[in-house]
C-alpha cells in the first residue's frame, strides 16, 4: 500500500468549519458555539474513513514571531481578531486532536505553511504521496508529482485535489514556482502582502505568462507602458518583497518522524467525553455506534440546583448570553464555565435517592386518582410503541407532583382493559383546573386524545420553556437534564436497543425497568420546570410561554390529529404525467450533446458538457477527477448552452417527483387515510413554526411545476371545501410600522402596491410611470434590506452592476429614512442588550453581536435587523392561530384549521361556512397584533389548495 501522509493546516480548517456554519450555528443547549469543533471532527473523520491515510498530523503557528513579521512590519497587521466563539472552540479543537491519537505540530518562528512544506519536500524523498489538507491557495507553489493539495467541500460539497496540471491550469502558468510570482504581484490582503499597486489577480497572471517571473518583469519594465510602468519601476522592491513574503520556507526544523505520524486507533474515552460535553449525538452515535449517548458527559451547565434541589456551585458564565459582558469577559466566562462542567460528575438513578412507585392494580391506580385530583398542578408523560403521535399504541403512563417521588400506570395491549384504565384517570386529565406538566407535551396529548382522552387545563411544556430562554440552543430533555439538574437519565437504549431492525420497543421491557425509566422522566420534567419558572419570571418572558407557546400546544395538536386528505389518485396521474414531462428533456438533452449518456452521472455529465460541448475552458474537479456538475456550476452556464437549462429542468423534476408527487401517499396515516404533518415549536430561533413529514414550508410554489402539488391536498369530501387565507406582505407592513418610516407607512395606509410606490420614491418618478425592471428592482431591495443585503448583493441578486445597486439602495434610504433609523437603532439596542426582541418581547440573543471580528459581528448585526421583523411576524400568526382556535370552537362551526405554511392558514370548510368562517379567519388575522399600518389578508376558496390559494 502507498505511504499515504496527509498534513493538516489547523487554523486554516478551524476557520473554513467555523465560517461554514456561520448562518446556522451548532449550539449546546448552554448555548455553547461548537460549529468549529463540529466541523474540524468531521473532516478528520471523512478524511479517516475515504482516504485510509498512513500517516497524519495537524499543524499550527505559535505566538512567536516570524522572520515574515520582523522583516515587514505589516505582515498579517490586518488581519481581524479571531471570534470569540471560535477562540472558546480551539481547546476543544485540541482536544479532539488528542483523542484521535493524531500529533500537533508547531515550531516557534516558523508559520504552519513552513512546516507543512518542509515535511512534504521531506516527505516526497522518502516516496509518500502527500496531501496539504487546506483551503489556502499559497500552497499551490509546493505541488508535485507526489504532493497535492487536499480543499475538504463545505457542507457536503466535493473535495478538490489539486496537483500539477489543475494548479497550471488554474494560474494559467507554466511551473507552480511561479504561484509565488503572481502572489508577489497581485499581493494579499489577507496576509497584508502588498504587492505591486493597480495589479490584480488577472494582471499579474497575464504579465508572469509574458515575463516568466517578477525579477524578469521588472528587468524588462522598459517594455511596459503608461501607470502599470510607473508602478512596477516605483514599487520593483515592495513586488520582491511581497514575493518573499509569499514564499513558503522548506527548512523549517521540523523532523520527518514517521513512526510518531503513524495512524493510531482514537482514544475511546477521551472522544466519548468529549462528544457529551458538545452534544455531538450523531457523531458519536457514527463513531461509536447506537449506543452512545450524550448524556454521559458533563454538558455546559447554567443552574445552581442539583435534581433533588441540593445546591451546586453556579458556573461563573452562566448567564453570558445576556448583555454586559466585553469580549475578554465572556471568554474568560466561557473558560470558568468549561472548568467548572469538566469538574463536575452528573447523578444517575443509581446513586440519587428516589421513590418510584407501580401503580399497576385498581386499589393503586385509585389512590393515585385521588391524590391527582388534590392537585393544582401534576406532571405527566406516556410511554409509547413509537414515536409518531398518529400511529403508536400507549403502554403506560407516568405522574409526578414533587420531587423524587413518582407513579408509573402500565397501560395492556387489549383495548377493552386499556380503555377501563384510561376511564380511570380521564377525570383528572381532562380536568380544566389543575395545570399539565410535561416534556414536548403535544405528543403527549396527541397519544390521548387517539385513546379517547382529550386532556384540558392550562400547560407548561419545559421543551418550550427552554426554548424561549435559549432559542438558539437544543431542548431534549436528556440535554436540559445534564445541563440544568446535573443529572443522567436512563437511555431508551437501554431499554429497547440500538435503533434498526432488532430494536424493542416498549412492550418488551420488564415492567420494573420500564418504571423507572417512565417515573424519571416525569420526576425530572417537573424538576426542570421548578428551574424554568423563576428564569422565565426574571427575563420577562413568562408571557410568550403562558399566553403564545403553551395555549398553541393545543391547536397544533389538533391539526396534527386532524390531518389533511391527499388526492392518491390525482398523484399518480401528476407523476405519470412528470415522468413524461422527463423523458421527453432526457431525449432533448440526448439530442443536444449528440450522443446517449446517463444524466444522472456527474462523471458521464461532466464528461459531455466539458469535453464534447466545451461549455468552459478549466472546469473544475472533484478529488476524484471529474467534473462538477453542482446547482451552481449549472446556473452559471446556463445562457451558454441551451442543453443546461434542460438538465436543470430534468433535475428538478425528478426531485419534485421523488421528493413530493411520489412520497406524499406513502405518508398517508393507514389507521385515518390522510397525511398528518408535525409541527414544530422549537426549531426556528426566530419563532417561526417548521414542520416535517412532509416538510409544508418546502413545498415549491415559484414553478407551476412546483405548485401543481398543492392540487393534491384536498377537502375531506365533497361537502367540504379548502378555505387558504395568507398575510399579504407582513414583513414588510411590520418594518413600516417598528421603523415608523412615514413614506413606507402612508404607502401601506394608501393601499398602494408597496414595490411600485418604493420604486416611484427611488427613482424620483410617479407610480404610473414605474416599469416592470424598475419594480422588481424595488421589491429586491425591500426585501433585501430585512436580510441586511449589500449593494454587492443586490447586484448579484439583479445582475446589475454594483454601482447601480449602490445607487438604488441609497436612493432607497434617502426615501426611507425611518428604515435605516431602525436599523441603526436596532444595531445600537443589541449591542447594549445582548439581544432583539419582537413586538411582543420574544427575545434572539445574539452573542457575537460585540465581536471584534468584523465578518462575525456582521451575521450578527443583520440578524439583529431580521429577528424582530420575522418574529413578530411568527408571533402574529401564532395569536391569530389561537384566538381563530377558539373562535371555531365558541361558535360551534364544523370548520376546522388544517394547515400552516410561513404566512398562510388552510382550513377544511363544511359547504354553507364558507362566508362566516371566511369573515372570521380575516378578522383574527387581522386584529391579531394591531399594527399602525393596515394588515391585509388575502383569502379564497376552492375544492383543492392551489385553487383556494
Amino acid at each position: 500500500m502507498d505511504k499515504r501522509l496527509f498534513l493538516l493546516d489547523g487554523m486554516a480548517l478551524a476557520y473554513r468549519a467555523y465560517f461554514a456554519l456561520i448562518r446556522a450555528p451548532r449550539m449546546t443547549s448552554g448555548g455553547m458555539n461548537t460549529s468549529a469543533v463540529f466541523g474540524f471532527a468531521n473532516t478528520i473523520l471523512d478524511l479517516l474513513k475515504k482516504e485510509q491515510p498512513t500517516h497524519m498530523a495537524v499543524v499550527f503557528d505559535t505566538q512567536a514571531p516570524t522572520d515574515r513579521h520582523i522583516g515587514f512590519e505589516g505582515y498579517k497587521a490586518n488581519r481581524q481578531e479571531m471570534p470569540e466563539d471560535l477562540s472558546v472552540a480551539m481547546p476543544y479543537i485540541f482536544r479532539l486532536i488528542e483523542g484521535f491519537n493524531i500529533p500537533v505540530l508547531t515550531s516557534d518562528g516558523f508559520e504552519a505553511d513552513d512546516i507543512i512544506g518542509t515535511l512534504a519536500k521531506k516527505a516526497e524523498k522518502e516516496s509518500f504521496i502527500t496531501y496539504m489538507v487546506t483551503p489556502d491557495k499559497d500552497f499551490g507553489q509546493l505541488v508535485s508529482d507526489k504532493i497535492f493539495i487536499y480543499k475538504p467541500g463545505i457542507r457536503g460539497g466535493d473535495v478538490e485535489i489539486m496537483g500539477v496540471q489543475e494548479i497550471l491550469e488554474k494560474w494559467s502558468i507554466d511551473r507552480v514556482e511561479q504561484v509565488i510570482d503572481i502572489l508577489g504581484l497581485w499581493g494579499d490582503a489577507v496576509d497584508n502582502i502588498p504587492g505591486i499597486p493597480g495589479i490584480g489577480e488577472k494582471t499579474a497572471k497575464q504579465l508572469i505568462k509574458t515575463y516568466g517571473s517578477i525579477e524578469n518583469l521588472i528587468a524588462n519594465s522598459s517594455q511596459l507602458k503608461g501607470k502599470q510602468k510607473e508602478n512596477v519601476e516605483a514599487h520593483a522592491e515592495q513586488g520582491l518583497l511581497s514575493k518573499r513574503l509569499a514564499t513558503i520556507l522548506l527548512d523549517a526544523p521540523v523532523e520527518l518522524d514517521i513512526e510518531k505520524l503513524l495512524i493510531e486507533e482514537p482514544d475511546r474515552e477521551k472522544l466519548e467525553q468529549l462528544f457529551a460535553e458538545l452534544e455531538f449525538r450523531t457523531l458519536g452515535k457514527r463513531v461509536f455506534g447506537e449506543e452512545f449517548t450524550i448524556a454521559g458527559g458533563q454538558a455546559l451547565r447554567t443552574q445552581q440546583t442539583d435534581l433533588f434541589g441540593n445546591d451546586v456551585p453556579a458556573p461563573p458564565g452562566g448567564k453570558s448570553r445576556a448583555a454586559g459582558l466585553n469580549n475578554k469577559e465572556a471568554l474568560a466566562a466561557e473558560a470558568d464555565a468549561t472548568a467548572f462542567a469538566q469538574a463536575a460528575t452528573l447523578k444517575t438513578i443509581e446513586d440519587t435517592e428516589h421513590r418510584y412507585h407501580l401503580a399497576d392494580s385498581p386499589e393503586t391506580r385509585a389512590a393515585l386518582v385521588r391524590l391527582l385530583e388534590k392537585q393544582a398542578a401534576f406532571c405527566f408523560d406516556t410511554e409509547t410503541t413509537g414515536t409518531d403521535a398518529n400511529n403508536c399504541e400507549l403502554v403506560g403512563l407516568s405522574f409526578c407532583i414533587e420531587k423524587g417521588e413518582a407513579w408509573y400506570v402500565p397501560i395492556p395491549s387489549d383495548m377493552e382493559e386499556a380503555g377501563r384504565i384510561l376511564n380511570e384517570f380521564k377525570p383528572v386529565l381532562e380536568n380544566e383546573r389543575i395545570r399539565k406538566i410535561g416534556q414536548n407535551l403535544k405528543f403527549d396529548i396527541i397519544v390521548l386524545r387517539c385513546c379517547g382522552v382529550n386532556v384540558a387545563g392550562k400547560l407548561s411544556d419545559t421543551m418550550l420553556a427552554h426554548y424561549i430562554l435559549e432559542p438558539d440552543g437544543r431542548h431534549g430533555m436528556d440535554l436540559l437534564a445534564g445541563n440544568y439538574l446535573a443529572y443522567k437519565p436512563v437511555s431508551i437504549t437501554e431499554l429497547i436497543g440500538k435503533k434498526g431492525k432488532a430494536q424493542g420497543n416498549m412492550r418488551d421491557v420488564v415492567i420494573e425497568t420500564i418504571k423507572d425509566y417512565a417515573a424519571e422522566d416525569a420526576d425530572i420534567t417537573l424538576q426542570l420546570k421548578e428551574v424554568f419558572d423563576p428564569l422565565l419570571e426574571e427575563s420577562g418572558l413568562r408571557h410568550l410561554v403562558e399566553d403564545i407557546e403553551n395555549p398553541l400546544i393545543y391547536v397544533l395538536a389538533e391539526m396534527e390529529r386532524e390531518g389533511v386528505a391527499i388526492d392518491k389518485e390525482g398523484l399518480a396521474l401528476y407523476s405519470r404525467e412528470l415522468e413524461n414531462d422527463i423523458k421527453r428533456l432526457e431525449e432533448s438533452i440526448y439530442e443536444y450533446a449528440g450522443v446517449k449518456f446517463n444524466i444522472a452521472s456527474p462523471r458521464q455529465l461532466g464528461d459531455v458538457l466539458f469535453e464534447k460541448l466545451l461549455l468552459e475552458p478549466k472546469p473544475k474537479k472533484t478529488k476524484t477527477g471529474q467534473y462538477q456538475t453542482g446547482e451552481d456550476i449549472l446556473l452559471r452556464l446556463a445562457t451558454k448552452h441551451d442543453i443546461v437549462q434542460h438538465i436543470l429542468d430534468f433535475r428538478q423534476l425528478q426531485k419534485l417527483k421523488s421528493t413530493y408527487v411520489d412520497a406524499l401517499p406513502l405518508m398517508i396515516n393507514p389507521r385515518t387515510g390522510r397525511v398528518h404533518t408535525s409541527y414544530n415549536q422549537a426549531v426556528a430561533a426566530t419563532g417561526r413554526l417548521s414542520s416535517n413529514n412532509p416538510n409544508l414550508q418546502n413545498i415549491p410554489i415559484r414553478t407551476e411545476k412546483g405548485r401543481e402539488v398543492r392540487k393534491a391536498f384536498i377537502p375531506r369530501d365533497k361537502d367540504h371545501v379548502l378555505l387558504s387565507a395568507d398575510y399579504s406582505q407582513i414583513e414588510l407592513r411590520i418594518i413600516a410600522a417598528i421603523s415608523r418610516d412615514e413614506n413606507m407607512m402612508q404607502a401601506f395606509i394608501d393601499g398602494m402596491d408597496i414595490h411600485t410606490a418604493t420604486a416611484a420614491k427611488v427613482y424620483g418618478i410617479s407610480p404610473e410611470e414605474v416599469s416592470s425592471s424598475q419594480r422588481r428592482n424595488a421589491k429586491a431591495v425591500n426585501f433585501g434590506i430585512i436580510y441586511g443585503q449589500s449593494a454587492f448583493g443586490l447586484s448579484q441578486n439583479l445582475g446589475i452592476s454594483r454601482t447601480e445597486a449602490k445607487e438604488v439602495i441609497d436612493a432607497y434610504f434617502k426615501q426611507y429614512p425611518g428604515i435605516r433609523q431602525y436599523m441603526t437603532d436596532t444595531v445600537e439596542f443589541a449591542r447594549s442588550k445582548g439581544y432583539v426582541q419582537t413586538i411582543m418581547g420574544r427575545r434572539r440573543y445574539l452573542r457575537d453581536i460585540n465581536s471584534a471580528n468584523a465578518t462575525v459581528r456582521g451575521f450578527a448585526e443583520r440578524n439583529a435587523i431580521n429577528a424582530p421583523i420575522q418574529g413578530s411576524a411568527a408571533d402574529m400568526i401564532k395569536i391569530a392561530m389561537l384566538n381563530i382556535h377558539r373562535e371555531l370552537n365558541s361558535s360551534k362551526l364544523g370548520t376546522k384549521m388544517i394547515l400552516q405554511v410561513h404566512d398562510e392558514l388552510v382550513f377544511d370548510v363544511p359547504r354553507g361556512e364558507e362566508e362566516k368562517v371566511k369573515t372570521l379567519v380575516e378578522e383574527q388575522m387581522k386584529n391579531a397584533m394591531p399594527l399602525e399600518v393596515p394588515v391585509l389578508v388575502e383569502s379564497g376558496t376552492g375544492s383543492t389548495w392551489l385553487e383556494a390559494h
